[in-house]
This record gives C-alpha cells, sequence and structure tokens, in this order.
C-alpha cells in the first residue's frame, strides 16, 4: 500500500539543531540577543522600523488591535473567508467583527463589497493574505483616504509575499506573521508584529511586557500582559529564515508542476494571484466542483485539506451579537465547497508529486465515463 502522503509539515534538520545548541549552551533560553536577531532580521526582510516577537499570531493580533484603541463600540472589518483567529482576535479587543465577503477569484477581502460595511463606528480594516495571495491594498488604502480607519494586516500566511514591491505587513498601520507548525517558516507556535509607528510599537512592546517599558523592572505603568518569546523559538526561527528563500523556490516549484499537469482538466481552476502581488504558494490550490476528488485521494492515501469554514457560518458565532453579517456570503461559501488544497509540503519529492498528479488524473478520466 502507498504510504500517506500529508498536506503539508515544516522543513527541519541540523540547522535548527545548530542554533538550538547555542542557545541552550548560554543558558539564556527567554527573550535575549538570539529573539533581537531574529527581530532584526524580520525588520530587514519587511523594510519595517519595528519588529515585535509574540507567544502566537492571535495575541499578535490583539496586541495589534489594542495598540490602536480597538475596543467596546468599535467595529472592525474582517473577511469571510479566514481562520477564526482573525475575528476571535476582535472579539477578545471587546469590538464588533463586520463580515465581508471575499473575491471569487483572489480569495482575499473583496474591497468591491467594503465599502458599504465602513459607517462612523468602523475602527479597522483587517485584510487577510490568504493562503500566501496578497490582498488589493491599494483599494484599501484608497477608501481609508475617504474614511477614517486603521488597516491590519493579518498576514499570517505571508511570509516572503509583497505587494507592489514591498513587502506585505507594514504597508498598513501595523500588520504581522504567524510562525504555528505548518505555516511557511515556523518556531512551533509564535508571531512576528511589523510596523512603521513608533507610538504602535511602544504601546504593543509594553502590553505584551506586563505594561513595561523594559524587563527587570517592577513599576507597571500600564496593565499588560505575557505575550513573550522564548529564545528556543528565535533559535528555530533563525534556522528557518535561513533558509526561507529555498522554501519559496520550492512551492513555487510545487505549483508550477501541479499547474502544467492539471490545467488542461477543465473541472479545476487555480487560484489567481491579485494584481501587483508577489504570490507565495503556502499551499496549492484548486478550485474543483467535484466532491468525489477528495475522497478519491484521500483513499490513495493523498491527504487534502478544504478551505476554512466561512465565518458566519461558525457555530460559535451563531447567537453572537458581536458578529455583524450583513447580506450573504456567496463566495465564501463557494470557495468552501469547492477549494482543495494539494500536498504542498517542501520535502515533497518528485515520485510522489507524480503521483498525486496521476491520481487526480485517473480520476478524471474515469469520471467522464460516470457522467
Amino acid at each position: 500500500m502507498k504510504k500517506n502522503i500529508l498536506q503539508i509539515y515544516p522543513w527541519i534538520n541540523d540547522r535548527e539543531l545548530y542554533y538550538l545548541k547555542k542557545v541552550i549552551k548560554s543558558t539564556f533560553v527567554t527573550e535575549n540577543k538570539y529573539t533581537k536577531l531574529l527581530e532584526d532580521k524580520f525588520k530587514k526582510l519587511t523594510n519595517s522600523r519595528y519588529a515585535i516577537s509574540v507567544n502566537n499570531w492571535t495575541l499578535g493580533l490583539f496586541a495589534s488591535l489594542k495598540s490602536l484603541d480597538v475596543g467596546p463600540g468599535d467595529e472592525v472589518i474582517v473577511p469571510d473567508m479566514t481562520f477564526i483567529a482573525s475575528s476571535n482576535a476582535v472579539l477578545l479587543a471587546g469590538a464588533k467583527v463586520v463580515l465581508c465577503d471575499v473575491d471569487p477569484e483572489t480569495l482575499c477581502l473583496d474591497t468591491k463589497k467594503l465599502h458599504p460595511l465602513i459607517n462612523s463606528r468602523t475602527k479597522a480594516v483587517m485584510p487577510v493574505h490568504l493562503y500566501g495571495n496578497s490582498c488589493d491594498l491599494d483599494a484599501i488604502k484608497k477608501l481609508r483616504k475617504k474614511k477614517n480607519f486603521f488597516i491590519i494586516e493579518d498576514a499570517a500566511q505571508a511570509v516572503g509575499v509583497k505587494y507592489k514591491g514591498k513587502h506585505v505587513g507594514p504597508i498598513g498601520d501595523v500588520g504581522g506573521f504567524s510562525f504555528y507548525g505548518n505555516k511557511l517558516i515556523t518556531t512551533g507556535e509564535g508571531g512576528m508584529i511589523v510596523t512603521n509607528n513608533k507610538k504602535i510599537y511602544d504601546s504593543i512592546y509594553s502590553l505584551k511586557n506586563h505594561g513595561r517599558k523594559k524587563k527587570g523592572i517592577f513599576i507597571h505603568n500600564k496593565i499588560g500582559y505575557n505575550f513573550m518569546f522564548t529564545e528556543l523559538q528565535a533559535a528555530m526561527g533563525l534556522a528557518q529564515v535561513d533558509k526561507l528563500k529555498k522554501i519559496i523556490r520550492s512551492k513555487l516549484n510545487l505549483y508550477n508542476n501541479y499547474n502544467k499537469e492539471l490545467k488542461s482538466i477543465e473541472q479545476i481552476k487555480f487560484v489567481k494571484p491579485t494584481q501587483k502581488s508577489s504570490r507565495v504558494h503556502w499551499f496549492t490550490n484548486i478550485l474543483c466542483n467535484n466532491s468525489r476528488l477528495r475522497n478519491f485521494l484521500k483513499k490513495k492515501n493523498i491527504q487534502t485539506r478544504r478551505a476554512f469554514y466561512p465565518l458566519h457560518m461558525q457555530p460559535c458565532y451563531k447567537n453572537n451579537k458581536n458578529i455583524i453579517k450583513k447580506g450573504k456570503f456567496p463566495n465564501s461559501i463557494n470557495v468552501y465547497k469547492n477549494l482543495i488544497s494539494l500536498p504542498s509540503a517542501v520535502q515533497l519529492n518528485n515520485k510522489d508529486l507524480k503521483y498525486i498528479i496521476k491520481s487526480i488524473k485517473v480520476f478524471f478520466d474515469n469520471d467522464k465515463f460516470r457522467s
């Protein structure tokens, strides 16, 4: 029987061990010089003035919201198609979530449907760069000139993504990235906030450090929490950043192979990149309205995944008055029904890749005779 081909898993080798040994030998395991080094690398990568490590990106979003004084009485517009952490962070900050449908081609926030949702209570818009595809940030910034709101970029899945030549994250007021185990680069858990605004930086650092401007003092001028990183996570992160260019190239190579071999199948549609965006292929995604394909691949020991469950359909939001659902969400529903994320691990070898592609072709060849 064919071995199970996983959808995605991190690329970890001796490079991580090299940095981890250095940290362990130093005996400093809480935030110290390696954390600062990782932050400096992200400042350089994203061309940001400030970078703040956090223990996970969900709390990174929360800290970003609080740095902008988002709270009770405010509304934050969030795309309906995203991981639930985006909206939960808004609820944690005490504000209301206003859901916006996504673009059917790029899967990112549909800027054409954004304008009617903006009102005097709109404090921020949260574009999510879904699956490593940038949102149309120009359209959002153009609206911001007419309406006064903050832009918080949820770039959890978008390390390495550029929009008009600029790295996503600091293009808005504040943004950041997730280092969860399945992301483009990982520290197990963790995240990185980036901004060009010193006031935002100072507010976030104080919030993550028990309300203090620096560690080692016991006078707290603000109420804060503990969202601190660790040197062990930083060691992992430094090794992963060292491999980032190779990871991005490998992901692109996988996408190009899938696209070349499957684009002739009329039932399959590949997700389009946003104009002016250099997309990074966290996953290679296809849209296919044949629900049997996923089960067929599962029987072939090929692991796939569906799109994120639309937020307006989440059971935990069913009777939540802080989730505002205006109109219908046909695009996010269609994406959920039809999107399939194909195996996209960096270590996916050519033999397994050919097996996946062949299996998909066999399915559609056989399906012709059933229909």
